[in-house]
């Protein structure tokens, strides 16, 4: 039979475990942002709902959120095109036509880059992991 934790085992545990989580938190860095105009349609409509963490690798293919160079207070989301020398990244909007991106203010660095967008949240039917 069984026997019960003592509550001071069982009190350590539930604290180290908040521990983790709080830290995973912490290193993972979560952000939620919205998409509000066409760059990257039809992988993102204005109204979707995402949510980006911090990335330790980024590929060819990612969906990046980056500080605007021309306005830092300003976050894009854009598709990571290519790799140039020095690691500086060139991006690209899935609709060309309504995207601002490298074609016009040139290549971004990895200290411009938020986090890597791991999910759409928002709406409901469009909700997908790793969109696009």
């Amino acid at each position: 039979m069984p026997t019960a934790l003592p509550a001071r085992v069982a009190l350590g545990l539930a604290g180290a475990v908040s521990l983790l989580l709080a830290l995973g938190v912490l290193l993972v860095r979560p952000r939620r942002l919205a998409v509000e105009g066409y760059s990257m349609a039809p992988t993102l409509l204005p109204g979707d709902r995402l949510l980006a963490v911090r990335a330790s690798r980024i590929g060819i293919g990612d969906l990046v959120v980056v500080r605007d160079p021309r306005d830092q207070a300003r976050l894009l989301v854009k598709r990571v095109a290519s790799f140039e020398p020095g690691g500086r990244m060139s991006l690209i909007g899935d609709n060309p036509e309504a995207s601002t991106d490298s074609r016009t203010f040139g290549t971004v660095g990895r200290a411009e880059v938020v986090g890597k967008v791991a999910r759409r949240y928002w709406p409901p039917h469009r909700a997908s992991i790793e969109p696009g």
